[in-house]
Protein backbone atom coordinates (compact mmCIF):
# COMPACT_ATOMS: atom_id res chain seq x y z
CA UNK A 1 0.00 0.00 0.00
CA UNK A 2 1.02 3.77 -0.37
CA UNK A 3 0.98 4.14 3.59
CA UNK A 4 3.53 1.38 3.77
CA UNK A 5 6.14 2.84 0.92
CA UNK A 6 5.48 6.26 2.50
CA UNK A 7 6.27 4.96 5.80
CA UNK A 8 9.38 2.79 4.68
CA UNK A 9 10.80 5.80 2.66
CA UNK A 10 10.65 7.92 6.00
CA UNK A 11 12.57 5.29 7.84
CA UNK A 12 14.94 4.87 5.14
CA UNK A 13 15.18 9.05 4.77
CA UNK A 14 15.81 9.15 8.73
CA UNK A 15 18.56 6.65 8.65
CA UNK A 16 20.52 8.96 6.43
CA UNK A 17 19.52 11.95 8.63
CA UNK A 18 21.33 14.23 8.37
CA UNK A 19 22.37 13.98 4.87
CA UNK A 20 23.32 18.10 4.84
CA UNK A 21 24.18 21.19 7.24
CA UNK A 22 20.64 21.78 9.24
CA UNK A 23 19.35 25.30 9.64
CA UNK A 24 18.87 26.90 12.94
CA UNK A 25 16.78 29.67 13.37
CA UNK A 26 16.70 31.77 16.37
CA UNK A 27 13.84 33.93 16.31
CA UNK A 28 15.77 36.68 18.54
CA UNK A 29 18.52 39.53 18.55
CA UNK A 30 22.21 37.62 18.83
CA UNK A 31 23.16 38.02 22.78
CA UNK A 32 20.39 36.45 24.35
CA UNK A 33 19.94 33.17 26.40
CA UNK A 34 18.57 31.31 23.36
CA UNK A 35 22.05 31.76 21.55
CA UNK A 36 24.37 30.86 24.49
CA UNK A 37 22.55 27.24 24.74
CA UNK A 38 22.47 27.30 21.03
CA UNK A 39 26.06 27.60 21.06
CA UNK A 40 26.88 24.62 23.71
CA UNK A 41 24.35 22.27 21.80
CA UNK A 42 25.42 22.33 18.44
CA UNK A 43 29.24 21.30 18.51
CA UNK A 44 28.58 17.88 19.84
CA UNK A 45 25.73 17.13 17.50
CA UNK A 46 27.90 18.29 14.77
CA UNK A 47 30.26 15.99 15.55
CA UNK A 48 27.79 13.18 16.02
CA UNK A 49 26.11 13.85 12.48
CA UNK A 50 29.44 15.41 10.88
CA UNK A 51 27.24 17.98 8.84
CA UNK A 52 27.34 21.57 9.84
CA UNK A 53 24.40 23.61 12.21
CA UNK A 54 23.99 27.30 10.80
CA UNK A 55 22.82 29.63 13.13
CA UNK A 56 20.45 32.56 11.65
CA UNK A 57 18.94 35.33 14.12
CA UNK A 58 15.42 36.26 12.28
CA UNK A 59 14.18 38.19 15.08
CA UNK A 60 10.73 40.21 15.00
CA UNK A 61 7.39 40.44 17.04
CA UNK A 62 7.77 38.02 19.75
CA UNK A 63 9.80 35.09 17.99
CA UNK A 64 6.77 35.67 15.51
CA UNK A 65 9.12 36.00 12.27
CA UNK A 66 11.26 33.13 13.09
CA UNK A 67 8.57 31.08 13.44
CA UNK A 68 7.00 31.70 10.11
CA UNK A 69 10.05 31.19 7.93
CA UNK A 70 10.02 27.35 9.63
CA UNK A 71 6.78 27.05 9.03
CA UNK A 72 6.88 27.51 5.16
CA UNK A 73 10.00 25.59 4.94
CA UNK A 74 10.34 21.95 3.56
CA UNK A 75 9.09 19.33 6.39
CA UNK A 76 12.40 17.61 6.02
CA UNK A 77 13.91 17.88 9.62
CA UNK A 78 16.90 20.35 8.03
CA UNK A 79 15.02 23.85 9.50
CA UNK A 80 14.77 24.06 13.16
CA UNK A 81 13.16 27.01 15.18
CA UNK A 82 14.76 27.19 18.89
CA UNK A 83 11.88 28.80 20.85
CA UNK A 84 10.30 29.66 24.09
CA UNK A 85 6.82 30.00 25.77
CA UNK A 86 6.25 33.44 23.85
CA UNK A 87 5.31 31.48 20.84
CA UNK A 88 2.16 32.69 19.88
CA UNK A 89 0.02 29.78 20.56
CA UNK A 90 -1.42 30.08 16.32
CA UNK A 91 2.08 28.94 15.15
CA UNK A 92 3.21 26.74 17.95
CA UNK A 93 0.39 24.88 15.98
CA UNK A 94 1.60 24.98 13.07
CA UNK A 95 5.17 23.25 14.17
CA UNK A 96 6.04 19.69 15.68
CA UNK A 97 7.89 19.86 19.21
CA UNK A 98 11.02 17.75 18.68
CA UNK A 99 12.88 18.38 22.06
CA UNK A 100 13.26 20.03 25.59
CA UNK A 101 16.57 21.61 25.79
CA UNK A 102 15.90 23.32 29.16
CA UNK A 103 13.25 24.21 31.70
CA UNK A 104 14.70 26.67 34.09
CA UNK A 105 13.70 28.94 35.82
CA UNK A 106 14.15 33.00 35.42
CA UNK A 107 15.94 34.97 37.66
CA UNK A 108 14.58 38.02 39.71
CA UNK A 109 17.54 40.17 38.64
CA UNK A 110 17.43 44.25 39.56
CA UNK A 111 19.89 47.08 39.38
CA UNK A 112 22.08 47.54 42.45
CA UNK A 113 20.94 51.63 42.38
CA UNK A 114 17.65 50.18 43.52
CA UNK A 115 18.81 49.33 47.13
CA UNK A 116 16.35 46.44 47.48
CA UNK A 117 17.79 42.79 48.46
CA UNK A 118 15.21 40.86 48.39
CA UNK A 119 11.63 39.63 47.41
CA UNK A 120 9.60 41.33 50.41
CA UNK A 121 11.71 45.28 49.74
CA UNK A 122 10.88 45.07 45.92
CA UNK A 123 7.17 44.37 47.35
CA UNK A 124 7.46 47.07 49.75
CA UNK A 125 9.23 49.79 47.19
CA UNK A 126 6.76 48.98 44.40
CA UNK A 127 3.34 49.60 46.80
CA UNK A 128 5.23 52.57 48.47
CA UNK A 129 6.15 53.80 44.58
CA UNK A 130 4.18 52.48 41.95
CA UNK A 131 6.50 54.60 39.17
CA UNK A 132 9.41 53.27 40.49
CA UNK A 133 9.52 50.28 39.32
CA UNK A 134 10.16 49.51 35.68
CA UNK A 135 11.13 45.77 34.60
CA UNK A 136 11.75 44.82 31.15
CA UNK A 137 11.45 42.20 29.03
CA UNK A 138 12.27 40.05 25.64
CA UNK A 139 9.19 41.02 24.29
CA UNK A 140 5.15 41.37 25.40
CA UNK A 141 3.99 37.61 26.03
CA UNK A 142 7.44 36.64 26.19
CA UNK A 143 8.02 34.19 29.88
CA UNK A 144 9.56 37.46 31.20
CA UNK A 145 6.84 39.57 30.68
CA UNK A 146 4.59 36.95 31.53
CA UNK A 147 6.59 36.52 35.25
CA UNK A 148 6.13 39.85 35.96
CA UNK A 149 2.97 40.20 35.44
CA UNK A 150 2.02 36.93 37.12
CA UNK A 151 4.44 38.64 40.01
CA UNK A 152 2.18 41.98 39.99
CA UNK A 153 -0.98 39.58 39.99
CA UNK A 154 -0.07 37.68 43.37
CA UNK A 155 1.93 40.47 45.11
CA UNK A 156 -1.06 42.51 44.16
CA UNK A 157 1.62 45.40 42.90
CA UNK A 158 1.93 47.62 40.30
CA UNK A 159 5.13 47.99 38.12
CA UNK A 160 5.35 49.48 34.83
CA UNK A 161 6.55 46.74 32.04
CA UNK A 162 8.88 48.05 29.06
CA UNK A 163 9.36 45.56 26.16
CA UNK A 164 12.15 44.83 24.34
CA UNK A 165 13.50 43.10 21.23
CA UNK A 166 15.11 40.60 22.96
CA UNK A 167 17.15 39.58 26.45
CA UNK A 168 20.06 41.11 25.25
CA UNK A 169 18.28 44.92 24.63
CA UNK A 170 16.66 44.61 27.87
CA UNK A 171 19.48 43.55 29.43
CA UNK A 172 21.52 46.48 27.97
CA UNK A 173 19.06 48.90 29.42
CA UNK A 174 19.08 46.92 33.11
CA UNK A 175 22.97 48.00 33.64
CA UNK A 176 22.30 50.94 32.33
CA UNK A 177 19.41 52.14 35.01
CA UNK A 178 16.88 52.59 32.17
CA UNK A 179 14.64 49.78 33.74
CA UNK A 180 15.34 48.51 37.18
CA UNK A 181 13.24 44.91 37.22
CA UNK A 182 14.04 41.91 34.76
CA UNK A 183 12.75 38.31 35.42
CA UNK A 184 15.52 36.90 33.07
CA UNK A 185 16.61 33.52 31.83
CA UNK A 186 19.50 32.50 34.01
CA UNK A 187 22.20 32.82 31.20
CA UNK A 188 21.51 36.16 30.13
CA UNK A 189 22.10 37.74 33.34
CA UNK A 190 24.36 35.33 35.29
CA UNK A 191 27.52 36.92 33.68
CA UNK A 192 26.96 40.26 35.21
CA UNK A 193 25.45 39.27 38.76
CA UNK A 194 29.01 36.99 39.10
CA UNK A 195 30.71 40.32 38.02
CA UNK A 196 28.55 42.02 40.55
CA UNK A 197 26.99 44.87 38.03
CA UNK A 198 23.47 43.05 39.18
CA UNK A 199 21.92 41.59 41.67
CA UNK A 200 20.04 38.34 41.67
CA UNK A 201 17.42 38.49 44.54
CA UNK A 202 14.91 34.94 43.61
CA UNK A 203 14.01 32.57 41.17
CA UNK A 204 10.72 31.38 39.82
CA UNK A 205 10.25 27.99 39.84
CA UNK A 206 8.26 26.37 42.66
CA UNK A 207 11.63 24.50 43.83
CA UNK A 208 15.43 25.69 44.04
CA UNK A 209 17.26 25.41 41.27
CA UNK A 210 20.15 23.26 40.94
CA UNK A 211 22.12 25.94 38.79
CA UNK A 212 21.82 28.48 41.57
CA UNK A 213 21.10 26.83 44.98
CA UNK A 214 21.87 29.62 47.21
CA UNK A 215 19.16 31.72 45.66
CA UNK A 216 15.66 31.09 47.50
CA UNK A 217 12.39 31.31 45.18
CA UNK A 218 10.11 33.64 44.77
CA UNK A 219 7.52 31.23 46.41
CA UNK A 220 9.49 30.90 49.74
CA UNK A 221 10.21 34.73 50.06
CA UNK A 222 6.68 35.53 50.97
CA UNK A 223 4.37 34.72 47.72
CA UNK A 224 3.47 31.19 48.08
CA UNK A 225 2.08 29.59 45.13
CA UNK A 226 4.01 31.67 42.86
CA UNK A 227 5.88 29.35 39.98
CA UNK A 228 6.86 30.45 36.50
CA UNK A 229 9.30 28.17 34.29
CA UNK A 230 11.32 29.47 31.12
CA UNK A 231 11.78 26.77 28.65
CA UNK A 232 13.54 26.38 25.18
CA UNK A 233 12.97 23.88 23.09
CA UNK A 234 13.13 22.87 19.23
CA UNK A 235 10.90 22.35 16.43
CA UNK A 236 10.05 21.56 13.05
CA UNK A 237 7.72 22.57 10.22
CA UNK A 238 4.74 20.37 11.41
CA UNK A 239 4.25 17.88 8.21
CA UNK A 240 8.20 16.57 9.33
CA UNK A 241 8.34 12.57 9.48
CA UNK A 242 7.65 11.09 12.80
CA UNK A 243 10.82 9.13 12.04
CA UNK A 244 13.24 12.30 11.43
CA UNK A 245 11.67 14.13 14.28
CA UNK A 246 12.28 10.56 16.69
CA UNK A 247 15.96 10.86 15.66
CA UNK A 248 16.72 14.49 15.97
CA UNK A 249 14.90 13.85 19.61
CA UNK A 250 16.74 10.52 20.47
CA UNK A 251 20.64 12.43 19.49
CA UNK A 252 19.96 15.66 21.05
CA UNK A 253 18.52 13.73 24.31
CA UNK A 254 22.18 11.82 24.36
CA UNK A 255 24.11 15.47 24.21
CA UNK A 256 21.97 16.70 26.65
CA UNK A 257 23.35 13.55 28.95
CA UNK A 258 26.68 13.71 28.34
CA UNK A 259 28.59 15.46 31.78
CA UNK A 260 29.87 18.10 29.77
CA UNK A 261 27.44 19.48 28.25
CA UNK A 262 25.41 19.48 31.76
CA UNK A 263 28.31 21.12 32.94
CA UNK A 264 28.46 23.57 30.38
CA UNK A 265 24.78 24.03 30.85
CA UNK A 266 24.37 23.96 34.61
CA UNK A 267 27.70 26.81 34.88
CA UNK A 268 25.43 29.49 33.09
CA UNK A 269 22.28 28.71 35.34
CA UNK A 270 20.34 26.56 32.53
CA UNK A 271 19.06 23.12 33.78
CA UNK A 272 19.80 20.48 31.01
CA UNK A 273 16.15 19.03 29.98
CA UNK A 274 15.88 16.40 27.23
CA UNK A 275 13.27 13.75 27.23
CA UNK A 276 10.91 12.71 24.21
CA UNK A 277 8.99 14.60 21.65
CA UNK A 278 5.74 13.64 23.24
CA UNK A 279 7.26 14.71 26.43
CA UNK A 280 7.78 18.30 25.39
CA UNK A 281 4.49 18.35 23.89
CA UNK A 282 2.69 17.76 26.94
CA UNK A 283 4.40 20.66 28.90
CA UNK A 284 3.36 22.93 26.03
CA UNK A 285 0.13 21.92 26.28
CA UNK A 286 0.03 22.75 30.40
CA UNK A 287 1.74 25.74 29.71
CA UNK A 288 -0.79 27.13 27.37
CA UNK A 289 -3.28 26.89 29.34
CA UNK A 290 -1.45 28.22 32.36
CA UNK A 291 -0.88 31.61 30.83
CA UNK A 292 -3.67 31.86 28.53
CA UNK A 293 -5.66 32.08 31.48
CA UNK A 294 -3.73 34.76 32.96
CA UNK A 295 -3.13 36.75 29.64
CA UNK A 296 -7.15 36.74 29.77
CA UNK A 297 -7.86 37.16 33.61
CA UNK A 298 -5.08 40.22 33.36
CA UNK A 299 -6.15 41.54 29.62
CA UNK A 300 -2.95 41.49 28.85
CA UNK A 301 -2.34 42.44 25.22
CA UNK A 302 0.19 40.36 23.11
CA UNK A 303 1.85 42.46 20.35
Amino acid sequence: SLYLVGTSLAFAQADIFPAKSIRLIVPYPPGGGTDTLMRIITPPLTEIWKQSIIIENRPGASGAVGADAVIRSPADGYTWLIATPALPDQLVNQLAPVSLLSASPYVLTVNPALKVNNVQQLIAAAKANPQLIRFGSSGSGSVSHLSGELFKSVAGVEMLHVPYKGSGPALSDLLGGHINVMFSPAQTVMPQIQAGNLKAIAVTSPKRSQSVPGLPTISESGLPGYSAVGWFGIFVPAKTPNAIVSKISADIDRVLKTPQVRKEMLERGIEPSGGTSEEFAELIKSDQQKWSKLIQDRNIKID
